[in-house]
């Protein structure tokens, strides 16, 4: 690292010959330990939550599934479905779509009906039955009339059709390219989307589905912050005038990932599907789109030591500002750069281990983790990281400008760690967490934003659930703008640099 240093220092230019003393200053032992102690917090804490974590279910949890990309997705649902060649079509009437919500605790009896706004049944042309391969669907939903949907994130509005109100789908099948079609009444069809699908076999399995995701209970706890709790759901789709053009083998009728593990369907009415004199009947829960965070364990949860190792950062990096010293203005650069590099080295280590390790103990303990690219894994890590250098330096700028330490120290926790701590834990309602870090300093940890909102997802998208209300750069933008008016004050209170005395000519001839 102090190769690294190093070279940082003398990226600066005129602060080069200030980076020496700036090294020295910042390898004093108290200094030191607080960066191991920061590093040692962040790991610690991520493996103790994953240590003290343990799998509820019966026998191994089922992981969540990954797209060809290895990102989490979800792709549960009942499947109806037979073989399609590489040229054909399927053609259905949806007649009638119903649905059914229970609720949680402590209500749990209550059973009404009715369809959530992304509950979905229609038609889908599927690379297999593994979770997480690639598909093309056309439905019916909930609220939000025909949708045609692929790759996972890919959302097509179609005809607002109401569910009751019958609509006509149909998938036709050429290579590798779906096309989506819908009618009213099966003589003329409107193309909702085409979607490629690279790489089909030359078989592909079609049919009916139904799925419907976990609706969105907030319940408030006594400080107002809003707790999440999923409401089981089912969709019921009701189809006929089916036909398949193309087709290959009979009709299969199978779940894509595990189902009929709950009391409503062990006890009322199990997902599946009936057919009757040309009547299918489809029943499903589940969801095939971006994933959900319910009952998996996300990276969030294994950087929980953020808020604790920035406190400890903040707390010696301002008393580093304050140091008694008189200094100048490039003193103040060089330490503050010194200072930066010296955090994120630390901070991108200690993230990288607390996510690498915190998951491999979960994953020991049976418990289901969002599955993560290599590649998002660096980028969060790397935010994180920067993040936490970004604030070091801010809390270093404080300092230099009360020239207090302890004054220091405490207004820069107060500033910059207390609104992520209180921001991110489910203390304060959600609001008043969102407008925390839109405004301060703590902003900046939208750079290690991991959930990704999308608009055909119902969640719960606020801090608590780790999701930021501003984008990363953004986040970014706001610590910035506390930092050049600290930094400003800072320099108003720097030693200035005095310039050399004038050798007069007679000095000159001695």
């Amino acid at each position: 690292m102090k190769t690294q240093l190093h070279a940082t220092c003398a990226a600066v230019g005129r602060t080069v010959r200030h980076c020496p003393r700036a090294l020295g200053a910042l390898r004093r032992p108290a200094r030191l330990i607080a960066l191991a102690a920061a590093a040692a917090v962040l790991v610690g804490l991520a493996l103790l939550t994953a240590a003290g974590s343990r799998s509820s279910c019966e026998g191994p949890c089922p992981q969540t599934p990954a797209s060809s990309d290895g990102t989490a997705v979800a792709d549960r649902f009942w499947f109806v479905h037979r073989g399609l060649g590489p040229d054909g079509s399927v053609t259905v009437r949806l007649a009638d779509m119903t649905g059914t919500i229970t609720y949680p605790p402590p209500d749990h009896d209550e059973i009404v009906p009715g369809l959530v706004p992304w509950a979905k049944t229609g038609i889908i042309v599927k690379d297999g039955l593994d979770q997480g391969s690639d598909y093309a669907a056309l439905m019916l939903t909930g609220e939000h009339g025909v949708r045609f949907q692929h790759g996972y994130i890919e959302d097509v509005a179609g005809p607002a059709v109401e569910p009751g109100t019958p609509v006509w789908l149909r998938l036709d099948r050429d290579g590798d390219r779906i096309t989506a079609s819908a009618s009213m009444d099966g003589q003329t069809w409107e193309e909702v989307g085409t979607a490629v699908l690279d790489g089909l076999p030359e078989t592909v399995q079609a049919g009916m589905f139904a799925a419907s995701p976990g609706d969105l209970t907030v319940r408030e706890t006594a400080w107002g912050a809003g707790l999440p709790e999923s409401r089981f759901t089912q969709a019921v789709g009701v189809f006929d005038n089916v036909a398949v053009e193309g087709g290959a083998g009979g009709w299969a009728n199978e779940s894509v990932g595990q189902m009929n593990q709950t009391d409503w369907e062990k006890l009322h009415n199990p997902s599946g599907g009936v057919e009757d004199g040309g009547t299918w009947t489809v029943s499903g829960t589940g969801d095939i789109g971006p994933a959900g965070v319910e009952g998996i364990a996300t990276v969030d949860r294994l950087l929980a030591g953020l808020p604790f190792a920035l406190a400890v950062l903040v707390v010696a990096a301002a008393r580093f500002g304050a140091s008694r010293e008189a200094l100048t203005r490039s003193d103040l650069a060089a330490r503050a750069t010194v200072l930066g590099t010296a955090v994120f080295v630390v901070g991108l280590v200690a993230a990288g281990v607390a996510i690498g390790a915190g998951t491999a103990v979960l994953e020991g303990n049976g418990v289901p983790v969002e599955p993560l690219p290599v590649r998002d894994a660096a980028r969060i890590a790397a935010g994180a990281a920067a993040a936490l250098a970004l604030s070091a330096v801010l809390a270093f700028a404080i300092g230099a400008w009360l020239r207090r330490k302890w004054t220091a120290a405490v207004a820069a926790v107060v500033l910059i760690a207390v609104p992520l701590a209180v921001g991110v834990l489910p203390l304060l309602p959600d609001a008043v967490a969102q407008w925390l870090l839109r405004t301060t300093p703590a902003a900046v940890f939208a750079l290690k934003q991991a959930v990704v909102e999308y608009p055909q997802v119902t969640g719960h998208y606020v801090p608590s659930a780790g999701f930021y209300p501003l984008p990363g750069w953004a986040g970014t933008a706001v610590l910035l703008a506390y930092l050049a008016v600290a930094g400003w004050l800072a320099a108003r209170r720097a030693v200035p640099v005095r310039a050399p005395r004038p050798v007069s000519a007679g000095v000159l001839a001695r």
